[in-house]
């Protein structure tokens, strides 16, 4: 059996360490060949696929990024991308698919393996932990980590100047690294997609502590959060307005704008810190390496099964095949029990 593997939509941390998982059990353990697909869905259109073997995946372990290279490229809106790609399928002799990505890369999965018959297995990865069907996707904790090394650095220099700092992570649809960052760094308050503050709430925030003595906050905010007044004036802020081949815009700057009014209404000096990409760079955490491993595993033994059509998953402490439709079908949210938790710290 020929195996292929690509990697999908943004880089993450624990990419390579799926990719040496992968290639491990399946070379080792099952006597398969492995090839690498060049810059996700892009690759087999175009035909870009690289033989892997043990030496090559030796030692990338712990490096960041994936070394498969990756693209946002959407097969369905490519000039007979589905084509192409059975094609590069057939010319290549590959006989299943092992697709890593968030719910871009195995939405597509998810059709080309209903519509044109690939066979294919997914494994779950974003760094905003907003796949169903698993607990947690492998990115999001490196993420996390780094969010909150960034909120403890920025704690010292807010307290020296009496500033507020707001601080702008990661998440288009959900607040996991807001909130998990947020209460890890201790957080004076946060604003996510789920459950929006409005910015009257925020500065209200900010001048209680104030009035504590407290004349520095810490402020986290998901990139993907809308600006609300309680006038009821609601603000999506974008980097630009042109869309992906996913349709999504680019995010990014709801931070700056929060600064600005925060300071505007309250008078208190404030500074905006927007951690972008160095989040998802670098080399990932032994959490992210394990389960990033765990799910290559038991990608590969999905493969030698047949099972077709799904994803590893993790439940509870245990990782199991899921179907891709459950982890495509709708964002997974931050649940409202873990936001009060956080909420119990603003001010």
């Amino acid at each position: 059996m020929r195996v292929a593997i690509l990697t999908g939509g943004g880089d993450c941390p624990g990419l390579n360490a799926v990719i040496r998982a992968v290639t491990r059990a399946c070379v080792s353990g099952y006597g398969c060949d492995v090839v690498g697909v060049r810059n996700g869905w892009r690759g087999l259109i175009d035909g870009e696929v690289v033989h892997l073997d043990l030496e090559r995946v030796s030692g990338i372990l712990p490096l960041g990024g994936t070394i498969l290279g990756t693209s946002r490229t959407n097969p369905f809106n490519e000039p007979l991308g589905p084509e192409r790609i059975l094609r590069t399928i057939r010319d290549d002799a590959i006989d299943a698919v092992v697709a890593i990505g968030g719910e871009d890369t195995l939405g597509v999965a998810l059709r080309l393996g209903d519509e044109h018959g690939v066979k294919l297995v997914g494994i779950p990865k974003t760094i905003d932990n907003d796949l169903s069907g698993t607990d947690y996707t492998f990115g999001f904790d490196t993420a996390v980590h780094v969010a909150s090394q960034a909120i403890d650095r920025l704690h010292t220099t807010a307290e020296s100047h009496n500033r507020v700092m707001v601080v702008e992570v990661m998440g288009r649809h959900a607040g996991w690294i807001a909130v998990m960052a947020g209460i890890a760094g201790g957080a004076d308050a946060i604003v996510i997609p789920e459950f929006p503050l409005t910015v009257e709430d925020v500065c209200d925030l900010v001048e209680r502590r104030a009035g504590r003595g407290k004349r520095f906050s810490i402020i986290v905010v998901s990139e993907g959060a809308s600006l609300l007044w309680r006038s009821g004036i609601e603000q999506t802020v974008t980097m630009s307005a042109e869309t992906d081949a996913f349709g999504h815009v680019r995010l990014g700057g709801v931070g700056s704008v929060l600064a600005r009014e925060i300071e505007e209404i309250t008078g208190y000096e404030t500074r905006v810190t927007i951690l972008g990409h160095v989040q998802r760079g670098g080399t990932p955490t032994a959490h992210d390496r394990v389960l990033a491993t765990r799910f290559g595993i038991k990608a590969a033994a999905m493969v030698q099964e047949g099972a077709w059509g799904m994803m590893a998953a993790l439940k509870g402490d245990s990782i199991e095949a899921i179907p891709l439709a459950e982890a495509v079908r709708e964002y997974k949210l931050v649940p409202r029990e873990l936001w009060e938790l956080a909420r119990t710290f603003f001010g």
